[in-house]
């Protein structure tokens, strides 16, 4: 039961609903009875200042999305002055019990520390993307800005009661080093819902185009890779001589405009088809026309540790995919993806081209992916997980940094928790969260 209990979600680099885990989560706790409130920025098409979807109070402010080391600068500033005044707007109204702070980047934690201050407010770091090693990927250097986001990293991981990890990875990380606890870190893996993410008839536009279609589906930023998926379709059509495959990407980001103007470039235009963001019925339809997946993204010290949405996205459908060689989106994928040694467009065209001509290893992967989905990807269970961390967190009679489970008996003789005071420090006693069943 969440008592009445308010939390408070902070997302810096998508609007909500566009990010479909900070959703998911946030109807999760509105479904367990807590008072839902997010701040995020505006784009992909939510761009009221404030709305009401779903009994969650959603506060959204205007953000332009940096290109370079000084515009991350301004616009983190820009961020944090917004989402600090709009907490205070939210507090005013009704009292904040938890912020969850959802990354990239890792300076909201300031935003948390300043509620934690001033008012006991619980602050729980949902892990969504490594920004140290995200810097290098975009940039490809360590300098003072490198070291700036691995300090923030750490201060983030020390001033969390809990911490939500995406995958195992990233909670050795949050334990190695973020110094937390072990039994203060969840993994919550980002499973889509099933009862929304099925195949449906294919979309009679792509239908018609009579060609064996790919595609991709995710963000378009310089690290996603979405320029090689362009490339390798020009090695497919101008080298390779072969017209009879088509590709169509569905998302947005920074790069889309950029993309798009290399398709012309390369004469691939024809070829390459860009969706824009699509949701719903129009998503699945698209999707459901693809016959080979594709996840251009390179290999790096980023790549290779992230759990991929796209991954179990494919995999729920049924959809066999081509990828580099991405040790945790090849471990989650298994006999679903065709993994590429190589990291160019031509390895990516030649990965593709033997999925297209082979109908029947299509089908066997196409089978193993959906298997391993519908054995380990659901979302309710990753819910559970979820709930349980403020279930812990909000028990009742807890100060901000007692990490006690007080679903366990008191030993005999120990002493009564005085508000406001730990008696205990969090990393001695933390609280276990209980698995789901």
């Amino acid at each position: 039961m969440s008592n009445g209990h308010h939390i408070l979600i902070l997302v810096e680099n998508l609007p909500v609903p566009f990010d479909r885990r900070v959703w998911q989560e946030a109807l999760a706790l509105k479904e367990a009875g807590y008072a839902v409130s997010i701040i995020c920025p505006k784009g992909k098409g939510y761009d009221k200042s404030y709305e009401v979807i779903a009994d969650v109070n959603i506060y959204r402010h205007a953000l332009r999305e940096a290109r370079s080391t000084k515009g991350f600068l301004r616009e983190y500033f820009v961020a944090l002055s917004c989402q600090l005044y709009l907490s205070f707007r939210i507090q005013r109204q009704r009292r904040i019990h938890v912020i969850q702070a959802c990354n990239p980047p890792d300076l909201m934690f300031l935003v948390a520390l300043v509620h934690k201050w001033l008012f006991g407010t619980r602050f729980v770091f949902d892990h969504h993307d490594l920004s140290p090693e995200l810097y290098v990927a975009k940039f490809g250097r360590k300098d003072f800005f490198y070291k700036a986001l691995s300090l923030c990293e750490r201060l983030t991981f020390r001033a969390a009661d809990a911490s939500i990890a995406t995958n195992e990875v990233f909670r050795d990380i949050a334990v190695a080093r973020g110094g937390m606890h072990p039994e203060n870190v969840t993994v919550v893996k980002s499973y889509p819902e099933r009862t929304k993410f099925q195949r449906t008839t294919a979309d009679p536009t792509l239908m018609s185009l009579k060609k064996n279609l790919i595609g991709y589906i995710g963000i378009m930023g310089a690290q996603d890779g979405v320029e090689t998926l362009v490339r390798a379709m020009a090695e497919i059509r101008h080298v390779q001589k072969r017209h009879d495959v088509a590709c169509v990407v569905i998302g947005d980001g920074p790069e889309l405009s950029r993309l798009k103007d290399l398709a012309v470039a390369l004469d691939v235009d024809q070829s390459v088809h860009f969706t824009g963001y699509l949701t719903g019925p129009s998503l699945m339809a698209h999707l459901s026309a693809i016959e080979v997946g594709v996840i251009p993204d390179p290999p790096n010290d980023f790549n290779d540790k992230l759990s991929m949405n796209k991954v179990f996205e494919y995999m729920m459908l049924g959809l066999p995919f081509v990828q580099f060689n991405l040790g945790q989106a090849a471990r989650e994928a298994g006999e679903a993806a065709l993994v590429l040694s190589e990291h160019s467009p031509e390895a990516l065209a030649e990965g593709v081209l033997a999925l297209v001509d082979d109908p029947e290893r299509r089908r066997r992967m196409g089978q193993a992916g959906r298997a391993i989905a519908d054995r380990e990807f659901h979302w309710q269970v990753e819910a559970r997980q979820y709930l349980a961390v403020y279930r812990n967190l909000l028990s009742e009679g807890r100060d901000v940094n007692d990490q006690r489970d007080y679903s366990a008996p008191r030993p005999a003789g120990s002493p009564e928790q005085v508000p406001g005071i730990a008696l205990y420090p969090r990393k001695t006693a933390p609280a276990k969260p209980r698995r789901a069943g």
